[in-house]
């Protein structure tokens, strides 16, 4: 088999795993689990609730303004300036304030670099090997990061939380509701598709090129890196549907590594690839289409205004930031217009992160985006820029049928916000989750915080 170096994947044979849930299917069959660690996420609970007389964004590029939307069950129940409100409800003013779907970020390492920043706290990246498919991100989410709760005060109800970029295929990343819990699985957010994270140019071609010494070290090690773990993956699945289609009476032998990429070829497991230049993202869709698969986004994606209409062709998503760039060669070529060209292209354009400090504003990045797209006569308004927050992110994450708008059906994740949302005088009031308010702004009682900010007890402290 084809192999870079100190591959860590494990192979076990399907025999042995009775006890991993694989289940007998017709004729004996054996399957395996492909969610051994499911979401636990419950909704907080809640009463029904109605925030009435606002400006309500509904992130798909509609507003209404003196605007009422009603909150039950964990769902929005209706939306619009004539909403009947049951009695008992609570009901909250919002005049003068506006009303958005809660912001989704799809590019997030909360919890697996976490506050504080320490070594010990460092686990994004797998780095022993080009090649770390069998990883998952959410097997190192802390829940006790801070990060999540100022995240949350930004108005950010979900996100995606994926592994760093020094590997070719860094792993599985997770979505997950922005709520407090004891373990990663109760933030899953259930029903999420699993993510493949993917890295193109610097990144990898440097850390193992650079510092390690061996391949990759150019572009094209790269490319090969990444087809030959294709081609690898395209075997396994092919063994494995001859065996399900009862062709073969022996089960191949199970490797953790390929899974995943079986996954991605299967259609269960979104791609989201780390990549800046036009001309590498280009090549990524061809290679996609070698193999048969998809690439849901592009994460940071740069020059992603040179070809917006190849993504706009390929139903690609660009993450992206508003402003950043010339903090590496591959930076360099960046505009501050990138997001709404895309977006006047018919693309899909997203507002990310990739920061925690940053996670913290998105709005205010997207008002930046906003008005430098309109600087240069895109005339894209308000109401259609917090797509980019909202439905485009949760349409690249495959939840878009649970979240990403404000219709009646889909979960109450809402932001009440003190005034404009691109306003950068403007704050989230209240934010709810499943229509459950876990942020107020005015009630720092209701603030989460985390265990590891409740402090230490010192020995002449004791009682």
């Amino acid at each position: 088999m084809i192999r870079y170096v100190m591959r860590a994947a494990a192979l076990i044979a399907l025999g042995g795993l009775a006890a991993c849930a694989e289940e007998p299917t017709g004729g004996d069959r054996i399957v395996i689990d492909s969610d051994p660690f499911p979401s636990t996420y419950e909704p907080a609970a809640s009463t029904p609730t109605a925030i009435t007389g606002a400006t309500l964004l509904d992130g798909l590029g509609g507003r209404i303004d003196d605007a009422t939307i009603l909150m039950s069950d964990g769902d929005i129940v209706a939306v619009g300036t004539d909403v009947a409100i049951p009695k008992g409800a609570t009901v909250i003013d919002g005049s003068a304030q506006w009303v958005t779907p809660g912001i989704i970020d799809v590019h997030s390492h909360l919890g697996i670099y976490p506050s504080p920043g320490l070594a010990a706290h460092s686990e994004g990246n797998e780095s022993t090997d080009p090649v770390t498919a069998e990883v998952w991100a959410e097997h190192s989410v802390w829940p006790q990061d801070p990060g999540f709760a100022r995240a949350l005060a930004g108005g950010v109800t979900a996100m995606q939380i994926l592994p760093g970029s020094v590997n070719l295929f860094g792993g599985r990343s997770v979505t997950v509701k922005n709520v407090y819990a004891r373990t990663v699985q109760g933030m899953k957010f259930p029903g999420a598709p699993h993510g493949l994270k993917m890295a193109c140019g610097e990144n990898p071609k440097y850390f193992y090129g650079t510092s390690r010494k061996r391949a990759p070290s150019t572009r094209m090690g790269n490319v090969a890196g990444y087809r030959a773990a294709w081609a690898e993956a395209a075997d396994y699945k092919r063994d494995w549907d001859a065996y399900t289609a009862g062709a073969k009476n022996e089960p191949p032998k199970r490797d953790l590594e390929l899974d995943t990429l079986k996954g991605v070829l299967d259609g269960d497991i979104l791609v989201h690839m780390h990549c800046y230049r036009a001309d590498e993202m280009a090549q990524i869709l061809d290679m996609a289409e070698e193999f048969g698969y998809h690439v849901a986004s592009f994460q940071h994606a740069v020059e992603a205004y040179k070809i917006a209409d190849i993504l706009a062709e390929h139903g690609t998503c660009s993450a992206m930031w508003a402003d950043w760039w010339g903090f590496k060669i591959e930076a360099y070529d960046s505009i501050r217009e990138n997001i709404p060209f895309v977006h006047a292209a018919n693309a899909c354009a997203i507002v990310h992160s990739d920061s925690s400090i940053g996670i913290q504003h998105l709005n205010q990045e997207a008002a930046k985006a906003l008005a430098d797209g309109n600087r240069v006569g895109l005339e894209i308004d308000k109401a259609t820029a917090w797509i980019w927050l909202s439905a485009n992110p949760a349409k690249s994450l495959g939840i878009f049928e649970a979240t990403g708008s404000l219709e009646p059906g889909k979960d109450a994740d809402v932001v009440l916000w003190s005034g404009d949302p691109f306003s950068s005088y403007t704050r989230a009031e209240k934010v709810f989750v499943d229509g459950a308010m876990l942020y107020d702004r005015n009630d720092p009682a209701s603030w989460p915080v985390s265990d590891f900010e409740l402090g230490q007890v010192g020995e002449g402290d004791a009682k």
